[in-house]
Protein backbone atom coordinates (compact mmCIF):
# COMPACT_ATOMS: atom_id res chain seq x y z
CA UNK A 1 0.00 0.00 0.00
CA UNK A 2 1.54 3.34 -1.04
CA UNK A 3 2.19 6.52 1.30
CA UNK A 4 -1.16 8.20 1.41
CA UNK A 5 -3.28 5.75 -0.13
CA UNK A 6 -6.68 4.99 0.92
CA UNK A 7 -8.63 1.67 0.76
CA UNK A 8 -12.64 1.86 0.77
CA UNK A 9 -13.62 -0.08 3.65
CA UNK A 10 -14.48 -3.84 3.81
CA UNK A 11 -18.24 -4.48 4.56
CA UNK A 12 -18.40 -5.50 8.44
CA UNK A 13 -19.51 -8.93 7.80
CA UNK A 14 -15.93 -9.77 6.16
CA UNK A 15 -13.70 -7.76 8.94
CA UNK A 16 -12.44 -10.00 11.81
CA UNK A 17 -12.11 -9.11 15.24
CA UNK A 18 -8.45 -8.55 16.16
CA UNK A 19 -7.42 -12.41 17.87
CA UNK A 20 -6.01 -11.56 21.71
CA UNK A 21 -2.81 -12.90 22.37
CA UNK A 22 -1.63 -14.84 26.30
CA UNK A 23 -4.39 -12.33 27.93
CA UNK A 24 -4.61 -12.37 31.83
CA UNK A 25 -7.32 -14.72 32.88
CA UNK A 26 -9.78 -13.47 34.37
CA UNK A 27 -10.45 -12.31 31.27
CA UNK A 28 -13.37 -10.14 30.03
CA UNK A 29 -14.14 -8.47 26.29
CA UNK A 30 -16.59 -7.35 24.16
CA UNK A 31 -17.45 -9.35 20.65
CA UNK A 32 -17.45 -7.18 17.98
CA UNK A 33 -21.10 -7.01 16.79
CA UNK A 34 -22.09 -9.35 19.17
CA UNK A 35 -22.85 -13.07 18.74
CA UNK A 36 -25.17 -14.77 15.14
CA UNK A 37 -25.34 -18.10 14.10
CA UNK A 38 -22.04 -18.75 11.99
CA UNK A 39 -20.39 -16.83 13.87
CA UNK A 40 -16.89 -19.15 15.75
CA UNK A 41 -14.31 -18.44 18.45
CA UNK A 42 -11.55 -20.27 18.49
CA UNK A 43 -9.99 -20.84 22.14
CA UNK A 44 -6.47 -22.12 22.20
CA UNK A 45 -3.94 -22.59 25.36
CA UNK A 46 -3.65 -25.73 27.97
CA UNK A 47 -4.74 -27.09 31.00
CA UNK A 48 -2.47 -26.73 33.65
CA UNK A 49 -1.46 -29.63 35.76
CA UNK A 50 -3.04 -28.20 38.85
CA UNK A 51 -6.26 -27.52 37.57
CA UNK A 52 -9.46 -27.43 39.34
CA UNK A 53 -11.89 -26.40 36.99
CA UNK A 54 -12.70 -23.35 34.56
CA UNK A 55 -15.34 -21.77 32.89
CA UNK A 56 -16.04 -20.22 29.00
CA UNK A 57 -19.00 -17.69 29.91
CA UNK A 58 -20.49 -16.10 26.42
CA UNK A 59 -22.46 -13.17 28.81
CA UNK A 60 -25.44 -10.79 28.02
CA UNK A 61 -23.00 -7.69 29.33
CA UNK A 62 -20.38 -6.88 31.71
CA UNK A 63 -21.94 -5.53 35.01
CA UNK A 64 -20.46 -6.83 38.36
CA UNK A 65 -23.42 -5.80 40.29
CA UNK A 66 -26.13 -6.89 39.31
CA UNK A 67 -24.28 -9.88 37.58
CA UNK A 68 -25.20 -9.83 34.24
CA UNK A 69 -27.30 -13.09 32.44
CA UNK A 70 -25.00 -15.81 30.88
CA UNK A 71 -26.60 -17.51 27.62
CA UNK A 72 -23.94 -20.08 27.63
CA UNK A 73 -21.45 -21.45 30.51
CA UNK A 74 -19.01 -23.56 29.52
CA UNK A 75 -17.86 -25.36 32.90
CA UNK A 76 -15.08 -27.92 32.91
CA UNK A 77 -13.78 -29.72 35.72
CA UNK A 78 -11.19 -31.55 36.88
CA UNK A 79 -11.47 -32.04 40.42
CA UNK A 80 -14.07 -35.04 40.87
CA UNK A 81 -13.33 -38.45 40.62
CA UNK A 82 -15.30 -38.10 37.31
CA UNK A 83 -14.04 -35.14 35.49
CA UNK A 84 -16.94 -34.29 33.33
CA UNK A 85 -18.02 -30.63 31.69
CA UNK A 86 -20.96 -28.36 32.43
CA UNK A 87 -22.74 -26.26 30.30
CA UNK A 88 -25.85 -24.02 31.69
CA UNK A 89 -27.65 -20.63 31.50
CA UNK A 90 -27.20 -17.58 33.93
CA UNK A 91 -31.31 -15.91 33.89
CA UNK A 92 -32.05 -13.53 36.05
CA UNK A 93 -29.61 -14.61 38.70
CA UNK A 94 -31.12 -18.17 38.52
CA UNK A 95 -28.98 -20.87 36.85
CA UNK A 96 -31.06 -23.03 34.83
CA UNK A 97 -31.33 -26.54 34.34
CA UNK A 98 -27.66 -27.89 33.98
CA UNK A 99 -26.19 -30.58 31.04
CA UNK A 100 -23.24 -32.99 31.68
CA UNK A 101 -21.05 -34.85 29.79
CA UNK A 102 -19.34 -37.18 31.44
CA UNK A 103 -16.59 -37.83 29.26
CA UNK A 104 -13.92 -34.98 29.60
CA UNK A 105 -11.93 -34.08 26.46
CA UNK A 106 -9.77 -32.62 27.80
CA UNK A 107 -6.43 -33.15 29.86
CA UNK A 108 -4.46 -31.71 32.36
CA UNK A 109 -1.30 -30.52 31.40
CA UNK A 110 -2.00 -30.99 27.84
CA UNK A 111 -2.92 -28.36 25.01
CA UNK A 112 -5.81 -27.70 23.23
CA UNK A 113 -7.92 -26.46 20.62
CA UNK A 114 -11.18 -25.42 20.88
CA UNK A 115 -14.29 -24.15 18.74
CA UNK A 116 -17.53 -22.51 19.36
CA UNK A 117 -19.46 -22.39 16.74
CA UNK A 118 -22.79 -20.71 16.81
CA UNK A 119 -25.79 -21.65 15.14
CA UNK A 120 -29.28 -21.02 14.83
CA UNK A 121 -30.29 -22.94 17.71
CA UNK A 122 -27.72 -24.19 19.53
CA UNK A 123 -23.68 -24.01 19.98
CA UNK A 124 -21.35 -26.48 18.89
CA UNK A 125 -17.92 -26.93 20.49
CA UNK A 126 -14.80 -29.47 19.38
CA UNK A 127 -11.93 -30.09 21.05
CA UNK A 128 -8.90 -31.13 18.88
CA UNK A 129 -10.84 -31.24 16.23
CA UNK A 130 -13.08 -33.92 16.94
CA UNK A 131 -17.00 -33.18 17.74
CA UNK A 132 -17.76 -32.84 22.15
CA UNK A 133 -20.97 -31.70 23.06
CA UNK A 134 -23.48 -29.44 21.27
CA UNK A 135 -25.87 -27.03 23.51
CA UNK A 136 -29.33 -26.01 22.74
CA UNK A 137 -29.85 -21.91 23.75
CA UNK A 138 -31.86 -20.99 25.96
CA UNK A 139 -31.39 -17.32 25.94
CA UNK A 140 -31.76 -15.47 22.66
CA UNK A 141 -27.68 -15.46 21.07
CA UNK A 142 -28.55 -11.56 19.85
CA UNK A 143 -28.31 -10.59 23.44
CA UNK A 144 -24.79 -12.32 23.97
CA UNK A 145 -21.86 -9.56 23.31
CA UNK A 146 -19.18 -10.10 25.95
CA UNK A 147 -16.44 -12.99 26.31
CA UNK A 148 -15.62 -14.17 30.03
CA UNK A 149 -12.74 -16.54 30.57
CA UNK A 150 -12.14 -17.97 34.46
CA UNK A 151 -9.88 -20.14 36.43
CA UNK A 152 -7.49 -22.80 35.89
CA UNK A 153 -6.42 -22.40 32.75
CA UNK A 154 -3.43 -21.00 30.55
CA UNK A 155 -4.75 -19.41 27.25
CA UNK A 156 -2.58 -18.80 24.11
CA UNK A 157 -5.19 -17.17 22.00
CA UNK A 158 -8.48 -16.05 21.78
CA UNK A 159 -9.87 -15.43 17.97
CA UNK A 160 -13.28 -14.80 16.58
CA UNK A 161 -13.94 -15.61 12.90
CA UNK A 162 -17.23 -13.60 11.58
CA UNK A 163 -17.86 -16.56 8.96
CA UNK A 164 -18.62 -19.62 9.18
CA UNK A 165 -16.14 -22.18 7.44
CA UNK A 166 -18.67 -25.05 7.57
CA UNK A 167 -20.45 -24.55 4.34
CA UNK A 168 -17.75 -25.02 2.17
CA UNK A 169 -17.63 -28.95 2.72
CA UNK A 170 -20.27 -30.10 4.53
CA UNK A 171 -17.51 -31.15 7.22
CA UNK A 172 -18.98 -30.48 10.91
CA UNK A 173 -15.54 -29.06 11.78
CA UNK A 174 -12.63 -27.69 10.31
CA UNK A 175 -10.27 -30.48 11.35
CA UNK A 176 -7.80 -29.24 8.58
CA UNK A 177 -6.77 -29.12 4.81
CA UNK A 178 -3.44 -30.65 3.75
CA UNK A 179 -0.77 -28.15 2.18
CA UNK A 180 -0.13 -28.02 -0.50
CA UNK A 181 -3.78 -27.13 -0.62
CA UNK A 182 -5.86 -26.55 -4.36
CA UNK A 183 -9.37 -25.53 -5.12
CA UNK A 184 -11.49 -25.09 -8.23
CA UNK A 185 -12.39 -21.31 -9.10
CA UNK A 186 -14.92 -22.58 -12.40
CA UNK A 187 -16.55 -19.56 -12.74
CA UNK A 188 -13.20 -17.13 -12.27
CA UNK A 189 -13.40 -14.20 -10.00
CA UNK A 190 -16.18 -11.58 -9.95
CA UNK A 191 -16.95 -8.12 -8.56
CA UNK A 192 -17.97 -9.13 -4.87
CA UNK A 193 -16.54 -12.13 -4.69
CA UNK A 194 -14.75 -13.11 -1.65
CA UNK A 195 -11.80 -15.74 -0.74
CA UNK A 196 -11.03 -16.46 2.78
CA UNK A 197 -8.16 -18.75 3.95
CA UNK A 198 -7.84 -19.59 8.18
CA UNK A 199 -5.43 -21.31 10.16
CA UNK A 200 -2.48 -21.30 12.17
CA UNK A 201 1.17 -20.65 11.72
CA UNK A 202 3.57 -23.88 12.24
CA UNK A 203 6.25 -23.17 15.05
CA UNK A 204 9.43 -22.78 12.75
CA UNK A 205 7.70 -21.42 9.84
CA UNK A 206 9.67 -20.21 6.15
CA UNK A 207 6.74 -19.37 3.83
CA UNK A 208 3.44 -18.65 3.22
CA UNK A 209 1.98 -18.33 -0.39
CA UNK A 210 -0.75 -17.75 -2.19
CA UNK A 211 -1.40 -18.78 -5.91
CA UNK A 212 -4.15 -17.81 -8.76
CA UNK A 213 -4.00 -19.33 -12.04
CA UNK A 214 -5.82 -19.41 -15.07
CA UNK A 215 -7.34 -20.92 -18.32
CA UNK A 216 -3.41 -21.91 -19.43
CA UNK A 217 -1.96 -22.67 -15.83
CA UNK A 218 -0.27 -19.31 -15.75
CA UNK A 219 -0.24 -17.50 -12.70
CA UNK A 220 -0.70 -14.30 -13.06
CA UNK A 221 -0.66 -12.82 -9.54
CA UNK A 222 0.84 -14.92 -5.77
CA UNK A 223 0.77 -12.98 -2.73
CA UNK A 224 3.92 -14.32 -0.78
CA UNK A 225 4.77 -14.04 2.98
CA UNK A 226 8.49 -14.55 3.64
CA UNK A 227 9.58 -15.11 7.68
CA UNK A 228 13.03 -15.32 7.22
CA UNK A 229 12.93 -11.35 6.47
CA UNK A 230 9.35 -10.95 6.91
CA UNK A 231 7.99 -9.34 4.07
CA UNK A 232 4.86 -9.77 2.40
CA UNK A 233 4.99 -9.65 -1.72
CA UNK A 234 2.56 -9.54 -4.37
CA UNK A 235 4.39 -11.92 -7.08
CA UNK A 236 3.40 -11.38 -10.98
CA UNK A 237 3.42 -14.02 -13.46
CA UNK A 238 7.35 -12.94 -14.72
CA UNK A 239 8.31 -12.92 -10.90
CA UNK A 240 8.54 -9.10 -10.30
CA UNK A 241 7.92 -8.22 -7.16
CA UNK A 242 5.73 -5.51 -5.40
CA UNK A 243 6.29 -4.91 -2.10
CA UNK A 244 3.51 -4.57 0.59
CA UNK A 245 4.10 -1.58 2.98
CA UNK A 246 2.09 -2.92 6.06
CA UNK A 247 3.02 -4.77 9.21
CA UNK A 248 3.79 -8.32 8.83
CA UNK A 249 0.84 -10.33 10.26
CA UNK A 250 1.83 -13.60 10.43
CA UNK A 251 3.51 -15.23 13.41
CA UNK A 252 4.33 -18.82 15.06
CA UNK A 253 1.72 -20.59 16.23
CA UNK A 254 -0.78 -18.42 15.83
CA UNK A 255 -3.76 -17.89 14.13
CA UNK A 256 -4.26 -15.74 10.67
CA UNK A 257 -6.95 -14.72 8.08
CA UNK A 258 -6.16 -14.06 4.54
CA UNK A 259 -8.90 -12.12 2.79
CA UNK A 260 -9.14 -11.35 -1.02
CA UNK A 261 -11.77 -8.98 -1.58
CA UNK A 262 -12.96 -8.87 -5.55
CA UNK A 263 -13.83 -5.61 -7.14
CA UNK A 264 -13.69 -3.94 -10.46
CA UNK A 265 -10.51 -5.28 -11.82
CA UNK A 266 -8.58 -5.66 -8.58
CA UNK A 267 -8.32 -7.89 -5.77
CA UNK A 268 -7.84 -5.87 -2.05
CA UNK A 269 -6.62 -8.37 0.32
CA UNK A 270 -6.67 -8.10 4.47
CA UNK A 271 -5.01 -9.76 7.05
CA UNK A 272 -6.57 -10.81 10.43
CA UNK A 273 -9.01 -7.90 9.91
CA UNK A 274 -6.92 -4.78 8.71
CA UNK A 275 -7.08 -4.12 5.11
CA UNK A 276 -3.20 -4.14 4.12
CA UNK A 277 -3.57 -3.34 0.03
CA UNK A 278 -4.90 -4.35 -3.24
CA UNK A 279 -3.14 -5.06 -7.12
CA UNK A 280 -4.55 -4.76 -10.05
CA UNK A 281 -5.38 -7.20 -12.49
CA UNK A 282 -8.12 -5.94 -14.90
CA UNK A 283 -11.10 -7.73 -15.15
CA UNK A 284 -10.85 -10.37 -17.83
CA UNK A 285 -7.83 -11.40 -16.36
CA UNK A 286 -10.04 -12.36 -12.98
CA UNK A 287 -12.67 -13.65 -14.66
CA UNK A 288 -10.27 -16.29 -16.60
CA UNK A 289 -8.75 -17.57 -13.01
CA UNK A 290 -9.42 -21.18 -12.81
CA UNK A 291 -7.33 -22.51 -9.32
CA UNK A 292 -7.15 -21.24 -5.79
CA UNK A 293 -3.02 -23.00 -4.55
CA UNK A 294 -2.17 -22.59 -0.79
CA UNK A 295 1.35 -23.60 0.45
CA UNK A 296 3.73 -23.14 3.02
CA UNK A 297 4.49 -23.67 6.71
CA UNK A 298 0.39 -23.72 8.34
CA UNK A 299 -2.10 -25.43 9.18
CA UNK A 300 -5.11 -24.36 7.64
CA UNK A 301 -8.71 -24.69 8.97
CA UNK A 302 -10.71 -23.04 6.55
CA UNK A 303 -10.25 -22.01 2.49
CA UNK A 304 -13.85 -21.05 1.22
CA UNK A 305 -14.86 -18.73 -1.79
Amino acid sequence: MLPGEKLDPLPDTFILQPPVFHPVVPYVATIFGGLRAGKMVVLQGAVPLNARRFQVDFQCGCSLHPRPDIAIHFNPRFHTTKPHVICNTLRGGRWQAEARWPHLALQKGASFLILFLFGNEEMKVSVNGQHFLHYRYQLPLSRVDTLGIYGDILVTAVGFLNISPFVEGGSEYPIGHEVPCSRALPQGLWPGQVIIVRGLVLPEPKDFTLSLLDEAAHVPVTLRASFADRTLAWVSRWGRKKLILAPFLFYPQRFFEVLLLCQEGELKLALSGQGVGATSLGQQALERLRELRISGSVQLYCVHY
